[in-house]
């Protein structure tokens, strides 16, 4: 088949993607490797989604549901289940996508092509984990998924490896239905999950959080029997003879998330080692033309609301490139930062003189009363007091391409002591 815009998956971000090509006039389908949309929010039957998009505390489900149902009816818009991408192939004209739909091969041809696939959890192999492999061991969205989806019940006594927010979400899970868990073990000297997670789904159900601690080891045969944890030092390496037992059936683990990306890992993509993932320019697209990327196989996300909107964008930028209407040929400038922040998204911005760029980042720990900076020509251009940041979270500040001189733009984060 032939269509202007290929969007490879249906979730928050490929919704918001596929609406935001039809804005523009511009066909595209959507490639979901599910029996239905919605992706990971079909799962995530908790509230604290669209706040920020349609001013509503939603739950998965229903977010979801509100895109499909702004998509639903678009005759521009189609959409395959049940595909999997085996590749992605830059050609003269465009790309060509080919992707297994049960016994068939589908094969897109397209002008431009946007990847909304989202994230993975990282396992226990990832994280080098100790001892032994009985069962009772989850990665966290794992658990959510047989809790929610499928009615099972993973454990009665229950540890939790890392704090992410899957991880904090799920201890407040578990804890409703009937589950002890007994602690919430955090290598970092601060919790990677938002602050609103740690008083909802720790503090109000008097969950035990333990910061600079890790899992030592797992102990076993055929169900797990307890884990070894330990805290840990600045190097962040467990300090052994401080070691101690910890009873419990189950472990689940909230130990970070890997962006789905590897389907084009052969297009000679500019990669960035901060979000494990590919650069961009303010339009979302890589420096591969045509080639857009947005939500979390960008960079991870902490709310679906800022997932949304890029995804949204994304899809707009995108349908324009396949009309010839995206403006493109302006020189590009990098994005410069301090020591302060990890990487930017966008990393490039087109030097067109007009329009507004949100720009994504994140610190590299948490600060407490700093001011962001956005400073072109020695001139500061933007800035955004916060009385506090914390790394788990992620920030944005607008910047007028108007304010812009001599093709340099960089941030800087004032800490006020």
């Amino acid at each position: 088949m032939k269509t202007d815009v290929a969007i490879i998956g249906g979730g928050p971000c490929g919704l918001a993607a596929a609406y935001g090509v039809a804005s523009t006039g511009a066909e595209c389908v959507i490639l979901e490797r599910d029996s239905k949309l919605g992706g990971i929010l079909n799962q995530c039957i908790h509230n604290g989604f669209g706040l920020h998009k349609f001013n509503e505390e939603l739950t998965g489900p229903e977010y979801a549901h509100r895109w499909i149902d702004m998509i639903s009816g678009k005759p521009l818009i189609s959409t395959h289940l049940g595909c999997f991408v085996d590749s992605i192939t830059k050609t003269q004209s465009g790309f060509v996508v080919e992707a297994l739909c049960g016994e068939d091969l589908l094969e897109v041809e397209c002008k431009a092509v946007i990847l909304a696939q989202g994230c993975r959890e990282r396992p226990a192999g990832a994280i080098m984990l100790c001892g032994s492999r009985p069962s009772g061991i989850y990665t966290a969205g794992c658990a959510q998924k047989l809790i929610n989806i499928d009615g099972k019940d993973v454990g009665k006594r229950v540890a939790i490896l890392g704090s992410g927010d899957i991880g904090l979400i799920m201890a407040r899970r578990l804890t409703c239905e009937g589950a002890k868990v007994v602690g919430v073990y955090e290598i970092m000297p601060a919790s990677g999950g938002l602050a609103r997670n740690i008083t909802q789904c720790l503090n109000d159900f008097e969950i035990p959080l333990h910061l600079s601690t890790t899992v030592t080891r797992t102990v076993g045969k055929d169900r797990l029997e307890g884990i070894f944890v330990a805290p840990v030092n600045e190097r962040l390496q467990p300090i052994r003879e401080l070691e101690k037992f910890v009873e419990c059936d189950t472990l689940l683990l909230s130990v970070g998330l890997q962006p789905e990306n590897e389907v084009v890992s052969g297009l000679g993509l500019e990669w960035c080692t901060a979000t494990n993932s590919y650069t961009v320019d303010e339009y979302f697209m890589t420096n591969v033309q045509g080639l857009f990327l947005a939500g979390n196989v960008l960079h991870v996300n902490d709310l679906v609301d800022n997932v949304s909107r890029e995804g949204e964008a994304a899809g707009n930028a995108a349908g324009r490139f396949a009309l010839g209407k995206l403006p493109i040929d302006a020189p590009k400038l990098k994005v410069e930062f301090d020591e302060h922040i990890k990487y930017t998204a966008p990393k490039y911005i087109h030097d067109t003189g007009e329009g507004v760029v949100q720009i994504s980042f994140r610190v590299n720990k948490n600060y407490k009363r700093v001011i962001i900076k956005a400073i072109s020509g020695g001139v500061e251009i933007s800035r955004k007091p916060c009385p506090a940041v914390t790394a788990g979270e992620m920030q944005t500040i607008p910047v007028d391409k108007s304010k812009i001189v001599d093709g340099k733009l960089y941030f800087e984060i004032e800490v006020i002591k």
